[in-house]
């Protein structure tokens, strides 16, 4: 793996992104946009959204880059980009580690957007560590940027790759502890929730969560996106079958 073709790569995907507004627009304004929406809606009820905000913090994100790199990355082998790529001496793992790079600035990018209007414009007032809330996003970003390259290749078509969307995340959402406490699950579905990565995130934004505690989950969610970003680069292909 090299840093300079590493960082060309990651390079042109960033220049790539400058020029699709509609992708800037997903990546960027969606998550404040929902998290605004759901301040307006819970506006009434004093206390409700400094209960539910943090954690969909852990949410939006893994979701929307999921979406986002998984078709981004299907696009480029579809349209025979990555093939090209291939023939030059870029290994796998150097337009992977591209891919994780660009992705991981736009999660930057994110997280620092969302985490800071929810904190000001939005009112969100969460006990804990400020920095919490921020470093988490992150990482929910980047699982979402992770998985959606290791999930990639199972795609032909970008329409397949959305309907990974909801066999992939929506489960994780039900589970997670967003809605329902993992402790009130059933003792199936609880041993299931625990390996979750969303559910990693969700647990790191408890309030209640220890220091030490919510590092752990920390280092669960960094652990999976090194996982997945391992797979997607062994899972790599040239074009689409």
């Amino acid at each position: 793996m090299s840093l300079r073709r590493t960082t060309l790569t990651a390079y042109r995907i960033v220049t790539q992104l400058r020029h699709d507004l509609r992708t800037v627009a997903l990546v960027l304004l969606v998550p404040a946009g929902l998290v605004g929406l759901l301040a307006w809606t819970l506006l009434q009820r004093p206390g409700q959204f400094d209960a539910i905000g943090p954690r969909l913090l852990g949410v939006f994100p893994l979701t929307v880059m999921f979406l986002v790199t998984s078709v981004t990355t299907l696009r480029e082998r579809t349209s025979g980009t990555l093939e090209r790529l291939l023939t030059l001496p870029v290994t796998k793992a150097d337009i992977i580690g591209g891919y994780a790079l660009a992705f991981f600035l736009v999660a930057l990018v994110q997280s620092v957007l969302v985490a800071g209007l929810s904190y000001t414009a939005f009112g969100l007032h969460h006990l804990g560590w400020p920095w919490r809330p921020s470093l988490v996003a992150l990482l929910s970003g980047l699982l979402g940027t992770a998985f959606g390259l290791a999930l990639s290749a199972l795609a032909t078509s970008e329409f397949q790759a959305v309907q990974f969307m909801p066999a992939f995340i929506l489960p994780q959402l039900l589970l997670s502890g967003l809605f329902v406490p993992v402790s009130d699950l059933p003792a199936g579905l609880r041993q299931v929730a625990d390996v979750l990565p969303m559910s990693a995130a969700v647990r790191a934004l408890q309030p209640t969560e220890t220091l030490r505690g919510a590092t752990e989950q920390t280092l669960v969610m960094v652990a999976y996106v090194v996982g997945a970003l391992v797979l997607g680069a062994v899972t790599l292909r040239r074009h689409s079958k």
